[in-house]
């Protein structure tokens, strides 16, 4: 069952008017989790705190989501208390804050929102930033236990592929990479052996979420995009990648804004793609070595 979903934009994001309005509130806590390293450096919003997800927010030794100790490191360096208001940011239309809100939502981090624009749409509209670095009290907020809920492992996805389960599969990357064209966008370093998609799944681009300004767009126009490819709810929603951080933003969209029963696969296609015995549908009969 779906939450009201114009009630969900408001829950869950802020605008840009409203976090200016709002700095100086002690009870608010800026974060920003971005792609591209050295943007934090060279600007951000006064008063934030920095976040790097390939650091930060994962096992670093093993594949995994950052475990208990190391995210509640990150809540008190942050500042983040018990009553805070935390507003996560960052670049390339929040696709690492929406993997930062994610993690947040599995330890039980209340009141959490995105920056709606983010980055682009902050500096866009020429907002004030800072180049120092604000040194916060520690924080007393603590991570509750995992929500396994709200994540998906490889067995999910078999099982989903090989019709056991009824779930959806949302494929979010672009459809050269769903369809097998090419392994993954050019200059990343993470791949998979194999390219195309898991079968069943459909293929719903992030990009398509996102307005020209990098807000989301709005409760109807989301619903729609996802209806128009069979997509309205009524069973529980897989969403996964090349590496989890852009299904993430898909996640935030089904699952925080239209209210819908979503898990984000973070294994996602260079897990998937390179397990010995998983099905896969590539339309291009794309090989490796062969391209």
């Amino acid at each position: 069952m779906a939450f009201p979903a114009t009630a969900q934009h408001a829950k869950y994001l802020v605008t840009t008017e409203w976090l200016e309005k709002n700095l100086n509130d002690p009870k608010v806590r800026v974060i920003e989790v971005s792609v591209n390293p050295g943007l934090f450096e060279r600007g951000h919003i006064p008063g934030a705190s920095n976040v790097n997800w390939h650091t930060d927010l994962v096992d670093t030794v093993n594949r995994d989501i950052a475990p208990p100790k190391q995210f509640q490191a990150l809540l008190e360096r942050a500042g983040v208390n018990t009553d805070s208001t935390v507003v996560l940011y960052g670049d390339n239309n929040n696709w690492f804050a929406a993997w930062g809100a994610w993690i947040f939502d599995i330890y039980g981090i209340d009141n959490v929102k995105i920056l709606d624009g983010g980055r682009k749409k902050w500096e866009a509209e020429g907002r004030p930033q800072s180049n120092s670095v604000k040194v916060l009290a520690a924080g007393n907020a603590r991570p509750k236990d995992a929500n396994p809920a709200l994540r998906a492992h490889l067995q999910d996805v078999l099982a989903v592929a090989r019709k056991d389960k009824q779930d959806v599969l949302v494929d979010i990357r672009s459809a050269d990479e769903y369809n097998g064209k090419i392994f993954a966008p050019n200059g990343v370093p993470e791949l998979a052996v194999r390219a195309g998609h898991v079968p069943g799944a459909v293929n719903v681009t992030w990009s398509k979420l996102v307005a020209e300004d990098g807000t989301f767009k709005s409760a109807d126009e989301l619903r729609a995009i996802y209806q128009a490819v069979g997509v309205d709810g009524s069973k529980p929603i897989i969403t996964y990648c090349r590496i989890g951080e852009r299904s993430s933003h898909s996640w935030f969209a089904l699952r925080k804004l239209l209210g819908y029963d979503v898990r984000n696969y973070d294994g996602s296609w260079t897990e998937y793609g390179n397990s010995v015995g998983s099905p896969i549908s590539n339309p291009s009969g794309t090989v490796w070595g062969k391209t």
